[in-house]
């Protein structure tokens, strides 16, 4: 079948990461973060959400939109696997894809009426860069969505989590409700896999602020947050 097929944006999100760095590798794995789905205007329509509330989770289908640009690939090199080992893109949940789109399951924790946005999406676990933009929401369905028996090759969930050390005077920077979630952001390691340097100082955005650590053995050490 010939013909372009084009979609648009009904939402955009808004996170606590203001770039990729540091963004949990898949949804629900830091549960204490919160994110808000703002509608565009042409969908801010109450009608078109009556009913989400019976749902406890949504999938989100989103761009990756700082990749929206770049030419896909048929192997990438997770960095699960070291960043050596190709693997079919396919296989993977790569960003480096000919349509540059995202699926992430997340938990739906309420609806929030505003008076400048509309009825807003607020839900936590999600792994989407602030600013991504949304194409389609859709209620999770357990008896079809989950099957536990399923095998998932070398996206294991992470076993391996960090001790972080962060000085109470330093942490005081960050908003009261966000701590806990930066924790556990940094517990699941945001380095590259293949990347193990002692010494050296790693930056990410997160709430605003701009948090500097370094990673000895098994734990991270928080030294700056500005």
């Amino acid at each position: 079948m010939n013909g372009k097929f084009e979609i648009k944006p009904i939402a955009y999100i808004r996170s606590d990461f203001g770039s990729k760095f540091g963004i949990p590798r898949q949804p629900g794995l830091v549960r204490e973060l919160e994110a808000r789905i703002i509608f565009e205007k042409e969908f801010r329509n109450d009608d078109a959400l009556r009913g989400i509330q019976e749902y406890s989770h949504i999938w989100l289908i989103w761009q990756f939109s700082e990749n929206a640009d770049k030419e896909w690939s048929p192997t990438v090199r997770p960095p699960r696997l070291g960043g050596n080992t190709r693997i079919g893109v396919f296989a993977t949940r790569s960003p480096f894809r000919p349509n540059a789109l995202g699926l992430s399951c997340v938990q739906l924790i309420r609806t929030e009426k505003t008076e400048t946005e509309g009825t807003v999406l607020v839900v936590s676990g999600a792994d989407l860069m602030d600013g991504t933009p949304i194409f389609d929401i859709k209620p999770y369905v357990a008896y079809s969505d989950s099957i536990p028996d399923a095998v998932c090759g070398f996206a294991v969930p992470p076993t391996d989590l960090l001790e972080v050390s962060v000085a109470s005077e330093m942490l005081e920077i960050i908003p009261g409700n966000k701590r806990e979630a930066l924790k556990s952001v940094l517990a699941c390691d945001p380095r590259p896999r293949y990347q193990k340097d002692s010494d050296r100082i790693y930056g990410m955005d997160f709430a605003g602020h701009n948090i500097k650590f370094k990673v000895t053995e098994n734990t991270l050490e928080v030294v700056q947050i500005t």
